[in-house]
């Protein structure tokens, strides 16, 4: 079974290719600052497929300390 569905890969590809590009930007509306790191480009791609409603996990939460 696919973690990811065939979608959300190509938003992953297209947010790489945008990082390539120069016009991935970072922060809520594209405000903050261009995106240089592989891993936070990655990042905004599953972000925006799990906002179209694509098959993405859900991130992992921080383990609560008794």
């Amino acid at each position: 079974m696919a973690r990811y569905s065939r979608g959300a890969g190509k938003d992953v590809k297209s947010a790489m290719s945008r990082r390539k590009k120069g016009t991935l930007k970072s922060g809520k509306g594209g405000k903050g600052g261009k995106v240089k790191s592989r891993k936070q480009a990655i990042a905004i791609g599953l972000s925006e497929a799990l906002k179209k409603g694509k098959k993405v996990p859900r991130r992992k939460s921080a383990r609560k300390r008794s």
